[in-house]
């Protein structure tokens, strides 16, 4: 405590001096703000990114036979049969059917009901 007390003081009289003060505490305010800006940077930025990803990837796995799934090339069809990690779907009239991983799937059209929890 005392040293923080002697650093201070001394940090003081430099600043009355003219001279510059130095020390810790031209060491710290750099490292401190640094510090800050990754902060910032996880809570908006990287924070929301994972929520998102998880939310997807609870979709993903959630689908069922029998959903309308839109896949990333726009391609709008209902899911035929579900493997580890492919699915197939019947596109249009003609009943065409075709085979797409599972990450390509951007989003599920069919609204379940969430089970009670």
């Amino acid at each position: 405590m005392n040293n923080l007390i002697l650093f201070l003081s001394t940090a003081a009289t430099a600043a009355e001096d003219g001279t510059p003060a130095g020390g810790l505490l031209s060491l710290i305010t750099p490292i401190l703000s640094m510090v800050l800006l990754f902060v910032i940077m996880y809570f908006m930025l990287i924070r929301p990114q994972k929520k998102r990803e998880k939310e997807v990837q609870k979709m993903r796995s959630s689908i069922e036979v029998g959903d309308e799934i839109v896949t990333s090339g726009g391609i709008v069809g209902r899911v035929v049969s579900i493997r580890e990690d492919n699915v197939v779907i019947e596109t249009g009239n003609d009943r065409s059917k075709i085979r797409v991983m599972r990450w390509a799937i951007q989003s599920n059209n069919t609204i379940h009901d969430d089970p009670a929890v």
